[in-house]
């Protein structure tokens, strides 16, 4: 007797088939581990040290800078895309990127490059060669309307003070020496006192 050889059934072998090229076909995702596609590239494959969101008029700009920490004398960028909140149109005009320290004592501003939309992104490169808190200012013209808007950067470590702590800091010692200056006045005036008392 003769077995018969079973072969599997056409459509079982299409959907099989149908199967495996889907497993293998390649994916194509906007956001890689919470990172939208725009933020990625060959040089940055570190996240962001800072990324915001904000709003100006009817624009919503997301704004990122690289690498995570970003360190005097060592080349950095910062990554804007500018959209219109209604539709969700990119900008598509020139963005002026410029920069000053975030200090009351410094008015000082720099202006870091104009850029044209990269892949609807606007990126400016920048290097520092100071450890501080800047302000990056953005301005870009649409509709008929100037736009400018303030996103902070930090370059180097962060001071471990913060100005709350340097403020209470300041009155602590100025109370301490205020206080040292009180008891020398006073031990002066006692040590008068007993020479006076000592040539009568």
């Amino acid at each position: 007797m003769t077995m018969a050889k079973t072969m599997p059934s056409l459509p079982l072998t299409l959907i099989l088939g149908l199967w495996f090229a889907a497993l293998s076909w390649p994916a194509h995702a906007h956001h890689v581990l919470g990172r939208p596609s725009y933020g990625l590239n060959e040089d940055s494959n570190t996240p962001p040290s800072i990324q915001l969101e904000t709003q100006a008029g009817v624009y919503f700009l997301n704004y990122m800078a690289f690498p995570a920490f970003p360190r005097p004398e060592e080349p950095g960028r910062i990554h804007l895309y500018v959209s219109r909140i209604d539709n969700g149109e990119p900008v598509q005009n020139k963005v002026t990127f410029k920069v000053r320290e975030n200090s009351w004592f410094s008015s000082a501003v720099e202006v870091l490059g104009v850029q044209d939309p990269d892949d609807n992104v606007f990126r400016q490169g920048f290097l520092f060669h100071d450890t501080g808190d800047y302000i990056v200012t953005a301005q870009f013209e649409a509709d008929g309307q100037a736009y400018s808007v303030d996103f902070p950067l930090r370059i180097g470590e962060p001071w471990p003070l913060g100005p709350v702590t340097l403020a209470i800091g300041a009155a602590v010692i100025g109370l301490v020496g205020l206080s040292l200056l009180q008891r020398k006045r006073l031990l002066r005036a006692k040590i008068r006192a007993a020479r006076q008392d000592a040539g009568r």
